[in-house]
C-alpha cells in the first residue's frame, strides 16, 4: 500500500460551485479578521510598535500586493493595479526595521487598494476554471492566499501584543479545563508512520510529499508545559544556572539579560504578565507562551527531558494505532471546530490545559493544535522528494539555516492555516511569537512492551 493511498482530500467531493463558495468563504473570513486588526486610528496603523515588526499598514498593503500578484495577475491574467508598489511590499527586499522609511501607502489608500484587489479576486474565482492547471486545482491559489493573509493576521496580532497603551482588542475567555487530572505523559510506540501529505489540497510545498518515517518509542507530555510548571523552573534559579542551557542559549540569555518569558514580571505576590494591554497575574494552568527555543530547551533539560523532534511531534499528533494510518488532525479528518482547539483568535490567550478533550489524539495527547506553537528540536529541511511550488521563496530559500520547526498553531492561528502536517519555522531566539512547547523523553527498555 502506498503512503498516499490512505490520505483524504476533503475538497474532492465538492461540486465546482461548492468549491468556489468554500474558497470565497475562506477569503472573506480572512479579510474580516484583517479589517478587525487594523480598525485602529491612523497613527496606530503607521507607527512601528517594535523594530521586530512592520507597521500594521505595511502588513495590510502587503496582503493586498500578494493577492494581486497571484490571483489578479497570474490566475486571472488581469492587468496590474499597482505595479509601482511591487518592490515596496516585497518582504525579501526590505527588513522589517526599515519598512517605516519606505514610501508606504497611507491608511485610506491601503484600504482602498485591498478592497479593489479583493473585488477582482472574487470575480476571478467565479469565472476561472478550477482544473487543468496545478495552481488552480482544488482552488489551491485561493487557499494559498487565504493562508498568507491569515499568517499575516497572526503577525499583526503579535504586533498588537507589542504595542503600548490601553487594550484595543477584546475577546471572551477560553474554556477552562474539562478533563480532570491528566497523566503527565503519554507513551508513543516505535515504528513507522506516514509523515507529510500528498493529498491535502491546500498544503504548502514544505509539507509534501507524504513519506514513511520511523521513530523509536518515546514519551511525550500530555499537554503543553504550563505557566505554573515554568514558574517552578524560574523560582528554582533556572535562568541563573548555565548547566541547563546550551552554549548558544546561555550566551543569548546573558547578552540580552533575559530572566523570564517575554512580557513576564515578578511582583511581591508572584509572576505577572502583560497581555494585549492587560496587566494580570500569570495563570498557572495555561500553557506558557512567548518563550524562545533556547528557553524551552533549557526547561526541558531541567525537567529531565528534551524537546520532541518534528517526527515525534507529528506521530503523536496524527498516528492512529487502531488503523495504522495518519489522520489529518489529532481528532480525525474533519475540519477544526470550536470544541477541538483554541484557534482563530476567538480568544486572546491560550486555554487551560485539558480544556479541549474532544481534540485529543488517539494516543491521548491533548492540545496539539491551537493554544501555542510548539518548539521542536528539528531544523527546517526538505522532505525526500520535495519540489518547490509555486515559488522557491516560500520554503526552499530557508532550508538549512539556524531555524527550528514549530508545530500545531496557536490561539492566533486560523483553522485555514493549520493542520497536522503544517510546518512553521523561526529563529531560535524568537519570543514575540505565540510560542510554547511540550517535553519528550526516550523510552527505557523496560517501558517498551
Amino acid at each position: 500500500m502506498s503512503v498516499e493511498s490512505t490520505e483524504i482530500n476533503p475538497l474532492r467531493a465538492l461540486s465546482p460551485q461548492d468549491l468556489r463558495a468554500h474558497a470565497a468563504e475562506a477569503l472573506t473570513r480572512a479579510r474580516e479578521r484583517s479589517v478587525a486588526l487594523t480598525a485602529v486610528d491612523d497613527e496606530e496603523l503607521v507607527r512601528q510598535h517594535s523594530k521586530l515588526m512592520s507597521p500594521l499598514v505595511w502588513d495590510l498593503a502587503h496582503i493586498g500586493s500578494q493577492e494581486e500578484l497571484w490571483l489578479v495577475r497570474d490566475v486571472g491574467g488581469r492587468e496590474a493595479l499597482r505595479p509601482d508598489i511591487d518592490d515596496i511590499y516585497d518582504a525579501f527586499q526590505h527588513a522589517r526595521a526599515d519598512r517605516p522609511e519606505l514610501p508606504l501607502l497611507g491608511p485610506e489608500e491601503t484600504r482602498k487598494y485591498v478592497r479593489e484587489v479583493r473585488e477582482k479576486s472574487l470575480d476571478i474565482l467565479e469565472n476561472v476554471p478550477l482544473q487543468g492547471r496545478r495552481l488552480t486545482e482544488d482552488a489551491f491559489a485561493f487557499g494559498m492566499i487565504t493562508q498568507h493573509e491569515q499568517q499575516h493576521d497572526e503577525t499583526m496580532l503579535a504586533t498588537h501584543q507589542l504595542r503600548k497603551g490601553d487594550p484595543v482588542l477584546h475577546a471572551p475567555a477560553p474554556p477552562t479545563s474539562r478533563s480532570g487530572r491528566l497523566p503527565a505523559e503519554v507513551f508513543v510506540p516505535g515504528g513507522a508512520f506516514t509523515m507529510g501529505t500528498s493529498a491535502e489540497p491546500w498544503a504548502l510545498d514544505n509539507e509534501r510529499p507524504a513519506h514513511e518515517v520511523a521513530v523509536e518509542a518515546f514519551f511525550i507530555d500530555t499537554t503543553p508545559v504550563t505557566c505554573g510548571a515554568y514558574a517552578e523552573f524560574l523560582d528554582s534559579g533556572g535562568y541563573e544556572d548555565p548547566k541547563w542551557w546550551s552554549e548558544r542559549g546561555w550566551a543569548y540569555r546573558s547578552e540580552h539579560g533575559i530572566h523570564a518569558p517575554r512580557f513576564w514580571k515578578r511582583e511581591q505576590d508572584g509572576w505577572w504578565r502583560t497581555r494585549f494591554g492587560v496587566y494580570e497575574k500569570v495563570p498557572a494552568l495555561e500553557p506558557v507562551v512567548h518563550v524562545s527555543f533556547h528557553e524551552a530547551e533549557a526547561y526541558a533539560a531541567w525537567a529531565g527531558g528534551r524537546l520532541p523532534t518534528e517526527r515525534e511531534w507529528e506521530k503523536a499528533a496524527r498516528f492512529d494505532p487502531a488503523t495504522g494510518r495518519s489522520r489529518r488532525f489529532p481528532w480525525g479528518d474533519e475540519e477544526p471546530a470550536p470544541e477541538h482547539a483554541n484557534l482563530g483568535q476567538r480568544h486572546l490567550r491560550p486555554a487551560e490545559v485539558g480544556a479541549y478533550p474532544a481534540g485529543a489524539s488517539p494516543l491521548g495527547v491533548h492540545q496539539l493544535i491551537g493554544d501555542v506553537w510548539e518548539w521542536t528540536s528539528s531544523g527546517f529541511e526538505a522532505y525526500p522528494g520535495f519540489a518547490s511550488f509555486p515559488y522557491k521563496e516560500y520554503s526552499e530559500v530557508f532550508f538549512g539555516g539556524d531555524y527550528r520547526i514549530l508545530r500545531g498553531g496557536s490561539f492566533g492561528t486560523d483553522a485555514a492555516a493549520i493542520r497536522g502536517t503544517f510546518r512553521n519555522w523561526d529563529h531560535p531566539i524568537r519570543r514575540q511569537i505565540f510560542s510554547g512547547f511540550r517535553c519528550a523523553r526516550d523510552a527505557r527498555p523496560s517501558e517498551v512492551a
